[in-house]
């Protein structure tokens, strides 16, 4: 039979350990049963004549024939444990063989459920074919893709310095991959407030202290209820994750907008209460004209500014954590950022080409705006042709900002010698002039909204290359953007930045309060999320509008704005100047992703400039949308 074998070896272990047992118990017997049945023996309980007896278990046992009653009691004793020990054993034996059976069943079960054994066998005969060279290596990148999908397990928000100095806030997000927790990537974003060069000691501190608050703000929310609602969730999800996290900060928003006005309440009640001291005329002052007469001229005031929307503290948090999660995206992917943002944009389908944006390359800085008045030019900035790649245009800027440092520095010479030999009259000519709401172009020269329109179309036409104006009138100039637009909306592009420093709030107004323009400068802060920079794209390009992604007022070393700005497929991308190490690993990105998608054959050329003609725009009511369907369209070829 087949298990005759196994029975024989059992038999053949069964009988070592009854010697074994015998050796041991033989210790334990008296002197006058040690030796018995052996030749020559001797005891002091010795017979001559003795028996033999066998046990339960079928030992045999040599018992004098006429023992003692002490030998009896222990030969008795000794027969016991002799039974008891091999009862015990012959349990543990089959308790062991139940046991080690059932755990082979729970295995088996185990790994059948799990689908091993195909799966080994399916990478085994694939792998005897494709004799890959690291053996291991082929077998952990097979069962790496079978792993689950790897969740966040935890947020940590913390406080560094920009390029300037000033706080802003990093978000480190990590991990549980293939049952480890791993830090994946981090993310930063920068302060919403933009501090002003001539700005009051006072202002700054107020602002400095600002920051600090949104900032401890943010990190209490990242490290404490963020980090909770977040847990578990898959960084591929993005939409998911922008959900929840619009939901939270609107939430956080309706509280803080209640604070704020039980607060402005409170003030409100203790200004009635303060009696007010009575106005009085200061001596010499003009008494104003009676009802009946009438005023000599008639000063036209520019609409006054908009009141600035004030901004929740720890709104950051929103859009560090948004943005972390699609660079955690990415890497699990094990795909770059802007490849990502592209296939969230064609819903998860990667673009067979991408265009690279054209840089807007500053070169004339000419200061912040100063409070009271609006400079005529805040940069002047140099856009490459479209024909040219990223490094030619790169190349160009650097060469054209070379010589025009080169003629300012002449000029500033001439300048300071010509202001040595006229030192008194400078010092007269320096007076400003009173600001009656108009625009100051130059020191002591002021021009009101309509003649700002008539000078910047004069301007055009003296220089046709200047292809566009960034904010060349206030967002409250509502008329003469519509003016400006219907005179040079087919010949340059008319860009406004001030009016979209809120994507969520621009998005959920339609567009209706932003003045009439070619496009918008959309920057990347508070509590903007990927999702909103998506909807805002797709938005504007259904209205023809051209989408620009802007660098903010301040700059960490962060490149993901470039990988943003490539994904999302904007025309132009406003990074500053070529200098401060900020600026410049952001250039540097975005010649590496040109190299990267010239070698992969993914690069796409770019279309040339088209300028939409707003003259033959139907007019539309306030509460509707501009429809952009019917215009014209005209191309144009800039030169640098």
């Amino acid at each position: 039979m087949g298990c005759a074998p196994q029975n024989e070896g059992a038999n053949e272990r069964l009988e070592v350990r009854k010697e074994r047992m015998t050796g041991s118990l033989q210790n334990t017997l008296p002197d006058c049963l040690k030796g018995q049945g052996g030749r020559g023996s001797r005891g002091p309980c010795r017979e001559p004549d003795s028996a033999r007896t066998r046990n339960s278990q079928g030992w045999e046992v040599r018992v004098p024939s006429s023992p003692s009653n002490k030998c009896l009691a222990v030969v008795q004793e000794v027969m016991e444990r002799w039974a008891s020990l091999a009862g015990s054993e012959q349990q543990q034996q089959r308790r062991r063989r139940f046991t080690m059976t059932d755990l082979k069943h729970q295995a088996a079960e185990y790994y059948r459920s799990n689908e091993v054994p195909q799966r080994l066998e399916e990478v085994l005969n694939a792998m005897f074919y494709l004799r890959p060279e690291d053996f291991y290596g082929h077998l952990a990148n097979y069962f790496s893709e079978l792993s689950k999908p790897p969740v966040i397990c935890k947020l940590v928000g913390k406080r560094v310095l920009d390029g300037t100095g000033h706080p802003i806030l990093e978000v480190e997000l990590s991990c549980r991959v293939k049952n480890h927790d791993k830090s994946i990537c981090s993310s930063m974003i920068c302060s919403h407030a933009e501090i002003l060069e001539n700005a009051s000691s006072e202002a700054v501190d107020a602002d400095e202290r600002q920051r600090y608050e949104s900032i401890n703000t943010a990190i209490e929310w990242i490290n404490e209820s963020l980090n909770e609602m977040l847990r578990g969730l898959q960084p591929t999800d993005q939409h998911k994750v922008d959900e929840l996290l619009c939901e939270y900060f609107t939430k956080k928003a309706e509280e803080d907008k209640e604070r704020w006005e039980t607060e402005k309440e409170r003030e409100t009640l203790e200004t009635a209460v303060t009696p007010s001291p009575p106005h009085t005329a200061p001596p010499g002052k003009k008494k104003s004209l009676k009802p009946g007469k009438k005023a000599s001229f008639m000063e036209k005031l520019i609409p006054p500014l908009e009141p600035i929307e004030p901004v929740v503290k720890g709104s950051m948090a929103i859009g560090c954590i948004s943005l972390a999660v699609a660079k955690a995206a990415a890497m699990i992917r094990d795909i770059p950022l802007y490849l990502h943002i592209a296939s969230l944009k064609h819903n998860e389908d990667f673009p067979k080409e991408l265009a690279m944006p054209l840089p807007m390359v500053t070169v004339l800085s000419c200061g912040k705006s100063s409070p009271g008045k609006l400079n005529l030019m805040k940069e002047v900035m140099l856009i490459p042709p479209a024909w040219l790649t990223v490094k030619q245009g790169i190349e160009r800027c650097l060469d054209v900002q070379k010589e025009m440092l080169k003629l300012i520095e002449s000029l500033c010479k001439a300048a300071s010698a010509v202001a040595e030999s006229k030192k008194a009259t400078a010092k007269d000519a320096g007076k400003k002039a009173p600001n009656k709401g108009k625009y100051e172009i130059l020191l002591g020269t002021f021009k009101s909204p309509d003649e700002m329109v008539d000078m910047y179309v004069d301007l055009i036409h003296k220089f046709p290359y200047v292809i566009a104006l960034i904010d060349p009138l206030r967002k409250e100039d509502a008329q003469q953007w519509t003016e400006l637009c219907n005179t040079l909306g087919s010949k340059c592009y008319l860009i406004a930045e001030n009016s979209c420093r809120n994507v969520s709030k621009l998005l959920e107004d339609q567009n209706r309060n932003a003045p009439k323009c070619s496009g918008f400068v959309v920057k990347y802060t508070n509590e903007t999320k990927i999702s909103d920079l998506l909807e805002m794209t797709q938005h504007l390009g259904g209205l023809r509008r051209i989408p620009i992604l802007g660098s903010p007022d301040g700059e960490s070393s962060d490149d993901s704005l470039v990988d943003l700005a490539v994904g999302l497929g904007t025309r132009f991308m406003k990074l500053g100047g070529l200098s401060r190490g900020e600026r410049v690993t952001k250039y540097n990105r975005l010649l590496a992703i040109e190299e990267l998608l010239a070698k992969n054959g993914r690069l796409c050329e770019r279309e040339e400039h088209e300028f939409v003609d707003f003259t033959e725009e139907e007019e539309e009511d306030d509460d509707e949308e501009f429809d952009y369907s019917d215009l014209t369209v005209e191309s144009v070829h800039p030169v640098l």
